[in-house]
Order: C-alpha cells, then sequence, then structure tokens
C-alpha cells in the first residue's frame, strides 16, 4: 500500500459541535427549529448544501436554502475550529504513515478553504499529497472522480491505494473507484452503516496496525 486517502469529519477530526453550531445559528437567526449534535452527525457528510436542506423545514424552497447556506457558510469558515478537535491518537498516527513512507491525502465533501484551513492546523508539516474538499472542479463524494485525481496526482494505481473514512458515503466511494476502504467506528454514522467496508477499526492503534501492515 502506498496511497493512504482519509475523509475529513468523523475520521481524522471529530467537527460535529462546530458544523452544528453553526447551522443552529442560522436556523436561530430565521427563528426555526433547532437540532442536537446527534441529529447532525446523521445530516453531514454529503457536503454542506445537503447539510442546510437537511436542517431546515420539509418543503423549504431552494432559494430559501441558498439563502441560509450563504450565511452557514460564512459563519462556520469563521468558526471552525472552535470546537474541533483531532480524535485522540490520530495526528501521531498520520505522522507514523508519514514517516513510514506513505503518501497521505484527503478527500472530504467540506467546503474546500475549511478543509484546507483545519488540516493545516491540526496537520502542520505533513506533507499531503492533496488536501482536497468540495469544489467546483469535482462532484462531492461517492461520485470516485476526487479519488482518481488524487490518485493520479500521486502517481499510483487502485491497487496501491486504501481510503479510510467514517461513513456508507465513503464507503461507496472506494467502491466506486475501486479501492479497498476501512471503515472507522468512532466517527459520526452508527456501525451498521459500516457493514460494507473492507475492514473496520474500532480504535486508532488496530487502524494503525492494519495499515502498516498492509
Amino acid at each position: 500500500m502506498k496511497l493512504v486517502i482519509f475523509d475529513l469529519d468523523g475520521t481524522l477530526l471529530d467537527t460535529i459541535d462546530d458544523l452544528g453550531a453553526a447551522a443552529n445559528h442560522v436556523l436561530e437567526r430565521h427563528g426555526l427549529p433547532l437540532h442536537g449534535m446527534d441529529e447532525y452527525r446523521l445530516m453531514v457528510g454529503r457536503g454542506m448544501r445537503n447539510l442546510i436542506r437537511m436542517a431546515l423545514p420539509d418543503g423549504t424552497s431552494e432559494d430559501t436554502v441558498s439563502v441560509v447556506l450563504s450565511e452557514f457558510l460564512e459563519w462556520y469558515q469563521n468558526h471552525l475550529d472552535i470546537a474541533t478537535r483531532p480524535y485522540p491518537g490520530v495526528q501521531e498516527l498520520v505522522s507514523s504513515l508519514n514517516e513510514a513512507g506513505f503518501k497521505l491525502a484527503v478527500a472530504s465533501n467540506k467546503i474546500q478553504p475549511g478543509t484546507e484551513k483545519l488540516v493545516s492546523k491540526f496537520f502542520p508539516g505533513i506533507p499531503f499529497v492533496a488536501v482536497m474538499g468540495n469544489c467546483s472542479a469535482f462532484p462531492l463524494k461517492p461520485d470516485p472522480a476526487l479519488v482518481r485525481y488524487i490518485m493520479d496526482r500521486a502517481g499510483v494505481c487502485e491497487s496501491d491505494t486504501l481510503m479510510v473514512g467514517d461513513s456508507g458515503i465513503d464507503i461507496e466511494t472506494a467502491h466506486n473507484a475501486g479501492i479497498p476502504v476501512i471503515a472507522v467506528s468512532w466517527g459520526f454514522r452508527p456501525r451498521v452503516e459500516l457493514a460494507a467496508a473492507d475492514s473496520i477499526a474500532d480504535s486508532v492503534d488496530e487502524l494503525g496496525r492494519t495499515l502498516l501492515e498492509a
């Protein structure tokens, strides 16, 4: 295994409190019902527009979704690292993989500026092959285009690449790209959603052992 592509939210970083706080901030501004963090765990993962669409009441027009999304993005970009933290042991794992000679990358459905800001803050000095979020050049996961771009940039093929994520979206992305995937159970989704992964890691130590032996 030469290249490991990580999802960000729910895999490397616990971002749910900042995402939920930003969404609730704009919902409250519009006098709309708020949601708990456990609810937001099931809303995130398919891009910010989908998150806002799910947070808004059923039947909300796309014009209103766009207005609320714009307000959400402005607020979130300035408050995305208030409560967000790496999962315990993740920074050490990424450093160990880098020292072992793995090429590393991030593929997220989070907005590109936010993805870059969080990765640079929490993983300084790691020479990621690519840090990719939601940008106009590629469709969102589970479309495999982003993963294939990262493989091309790294100069590796499917048999040399592995993906790590915390959701069915990541598993589907990997399958669509023709690469194996390890699901982590400490993220945002229930374990039952991870059944289609090639394997499930229940701890960072277990993930490290699996990757270093791959």
